[in-house]
């Protein structure tokens, strides 16, 4: 993988920054992470170099004062929001983040119910939170909410919300996911501790968009591309560039919100200690790219990723219209079409050659590997042996899994499973490729090699089962699917 991205400057540099803030403000400060706080694997993908654990190495510095709290939005958990990357639900992300936190010595005070309602999925959610400990706190929606600050700033806003009680002097605010309400948050705990005689300040570290690189930079489109199914726009901060005459770039959200956070600050301090929403930020991202060549290319790579993911939901739940057409704009605005990936070519060419479902992969060289259907193998599976083969060295024409010994599993499958599908899953292929390796060398010098397939691109020309999905994402491997299905069946598991 190219490098464009110099991740020890920016732990460094991006350090730096946090404490200068911190020192800015005495008693309290309410930090805002924006993005994924723990395993940033978008950030991982678009600026390649970037590490998904570096915000987290940054807070163990600060750990014997930080205090996280999480916040979760109430409708989100009522539908069942799946986080694309892990493929699950926000309130189980919740669960996963809070045991991620604490195995590293982060201390969680809380969890935050924002945006409430009485969805009941909400309260059956606290209700598992408080049964294992965790303090739950609930935060309602606002009339009006950004615009009417009389209302938002006063006790029937802000102060109908429940105070999260904390007893640490940094508190990071974070989410599983956009859309949380984590700025919200922090700005209803600002107002209670107001009220409480306690002085506290708020932050914002927000990896993107990035305010130091232009608009429509393949970066800053990627992460609108990200957020498509959400209200998020990227924009000119207005107030900075009224403040400072500089171009900087923000979201549409928190240009909306900064009216209420100025006179929030006004009312506590009796001065706004920030002129623009830009201001609010320490983001340091923009400062230790390298390459940018590099992290335009991955960023392009990212949007076509992400507009074959909305046309396949689109295809499982006939939804999805608007995103796809936000999408459909931004690949105008970074002048690309799904010809920039070589994988989605060779895939539908070898589709009709085979008139079987097929798959691609790209080396890390260039090189183009297919794999197709076959009685013993889905095209996934007959991918991922080839791309073992080619990266491991081996040749082409030999068995890493004898037939006989996949024979067995098939019967096991379909004769004991009830399972209706013969062909070897991913996580089965591996394991019986691992029971391979045992004895056969060759098959060890391919389990060895899945590292090499990490940060690959992939393409199949239908849509994998969850299965597959998730053993590529495990591995590495960036995949896209055709927004269609293997079969003509009404139900698709």
């Amino acid at each position: 993988m190219k490098i464009g991205f110099d991740n020890d400057k920016y732990v460094k540099m991006q350090s730096e920054h946090i404490k200068k803030r911190i020192a800015q403000f005495g008693g309290k400060l309410y930090l805002e992470f924006g993005g994924k706080l723990f395993d940033d694997y978008h950030a991982s993908r678009v600026l390649p170099g970037f590490k998904p654990d570096s915000k987290v190495k940054m807070l163990l510095q600060l750990k014997d004062h930080a205090e996280i709290v999480i916040a979760i939005n109430s409708a989100d958990i009522e539908k069942s929001k799946v986080r694309s990357d892990l493929g699950i639900t926000y309130d189980l992300d919740t669960l996963r983040l809070i045991d991620v936190f604490r195995s590293i010595g982060l201390y969680v005070g809380s969890v935050v119910l924002t945006r409430f309602t009485g969805q009941n999925s909400a309260i059956a959610f606290q209700q598992r939170l408080e049964e294992m400990g965790v303090r739950v706190y609930r935060h309602y929606p606002i009339e009006g909410y950004p615009f009417n600050t009389a209302t938002i700033v006063s006790d029937e806003g802000y102060g109908k919300n429940e105070f999260i009680e904390t007893t640490r002097p940094l508190i990071i605010i974070t989410a599983p996911g956009p859309g949380s309400g984590k700025m919200a948050t922090c700005l209803s705990q600002l107002y209670h501790e107001h009220k409480h005689g306690v002085s506290a300040g708020y932050a914002k570290f927000e990896t993107f968009p990035i305010w130091n690189i232009p608009l429509k930079h393949p970066v800053n489109l990627a992460y609108e591309a990200a957020t498509a199914d959400l209200d998020d726009i990227n924009m000119i901060d207005p107030f900075h560039l009224e403040a400072y005459g500089e171009t900087a770039i923000n979201y549409n959200r928190d240009v909306e919100i900064f009216p209420v956070l100025k006179m929030m600050f006004e009312k506590i301090h009796g001065q706004c200690p920030y002129k623009s929403p830009t201001d609010m930020g320490v983001n340091m991202v923009g400062n230790c790219i390298i390459d940018d060549d590099v992290v335009s290319d991955a960023s392009k790579q990212e949007i076509i990723r992400r507009y074959y993911s909305a046309l396949c939901n689109k295809k499982q739940t006939n939804t999805g219209d608007e995103e796809i057409g936000k999408l459909e704009l931004i690949m105008q605005q970074a002048d690309i079409t799904t010809d920039i990936r070589p994988v989605v070519a060779a895939t539908l060419q070898k589709a009709e050659e085979t008139a079987l479902p097929t798959a691609a992969m790209q080396m890390s060289d260039g090189t183009i590997i297919t794999g197709k259907t076959s009685e013993l193998l889905g095209a996934s599976s007959a991918l991922l042996l080839n791309a073992l083969k080619y990266v491991a060295g081996l040749p082409d024409d030999i068995h890493l899994i004898q037939p006989s010994v996949i024979a067995p599993i098939q019967n096991l499958k379909v004769n004991y499973l009830r399972n209706k599908n013969p062909r070897l899953h991913l996580d089965e292929l591996l394991i019986a490729l691992s029971i391979c390796a045992t004895n056969s060398d060759m098959a060890k010098q391919a389990i060895d090699s899945i590292g090499k397939l990490r940060n690959l691109e992939a393409h199949s020309s239908v849509i994998l089962s969850q299965v597959d999905i998730d053993v590529f994402k495990k591995i590495g491997i960036h995949l896209t699917c055709e927004p269609k299905y293997q079969t003509k069946s009404l139900y698709h598991k």
